[in-house]
């Protein structure tokens, strides 16, 4: 039997499609909103279906666990860098959302790794109910993700519109409270990890020190 080759996993090649249209969407991002917010967003929504292609597909790794995080927080940190420049007033702002988003899911992912699981969207069902609802529930971690990314780009396309529609303002202002409420998931995020991270810790020194116990009555018993 040949050998499986993770790289050509249909996942994975749905992955390496929403890097190509990231980065088609930073490189328009200087001069054309329209089409690089229409890349961006075709990236993001793509992130359903390697998801899903994994689970029918049973083709669920974790190299493409890697993979769909790094091109999630790469292409929201890069959208962020973009914005800015065009807004430097709230660069602190989103700096400190960059910083938390790459923090708090980078330990997470660390800490359910080294747990066993195979991704980190895998959640303990015994651990924080915020977070398994965000991870078991589909409609949740769409509207929240999704509510997120939209955010960010009607941010960016508003820049370039000298009066926005009314109906741009409310859709905004409906974005920014989700942008709002996963900013708040992401400090969970941070502190459970930081949590499973020392529960971690804890056991491998007290294994440790049972091993060390152990090897001294065995040298007494000589």
């Amino acid at each position: 039997m040949a050998e499986e080759n993770i790289f050509l996993f249909v996942p994975n090649l749905i992955g390496y499609a929403r890097i190509v249209l990231a980065l088609l969407a930073f490189y328009l991002m200087p001069c054309c909103p329209v089409p690089a917010v229409f890349f961006y967003l075709l990236s993001a929504l793509l992130d359903a279906f390697d998801g899903h292609a994994a689970r029918a597909l049973n083709q669920g790794t974790k190299f493409g666990a890697m993979l769909d995080m790094l091109t999630d927080r790469c292409a929201t940190m890069c959208l962020l860098v973009n914005l800015a420049l065009l807004y430097p007033s709230y660069t602190f702002l989103f700096q400190i959302s960059m910083s938390l988003d790459i923090a708090s899911h980078w330990l997470h992912l660390h800490s359910s790794m080294m747990k066993g699981s195979t991704s980190h969207k895998a959640i303990d069902l015994s651990g924080n109910p915020i977070l398994r609802l965000y991870y078991t529930s589909r409609p949740v971690l769409f509207v929240m993700c999704m509510g997120n990314e939209l955010f960010f780009c009607l941010l960016y396309v508003s820049y370039y519109i000298e009066e926005p529609h009314v109906w741009l303002q409310w859709l905004l202002g409906v974005c920014a409270v989700v942008c709002v409420l996963k900013s708040a998931i992401s400090v969970l995020h941070l502190i459970t990890a930081s949590r499973n991270m020392a529960a971690i810790d804890v056991s491998d020194r007290e294994r440790e020190r049972s091993k060390a116990e152990h090897g001294f009555l065995q040298q007494s018993t000589v």
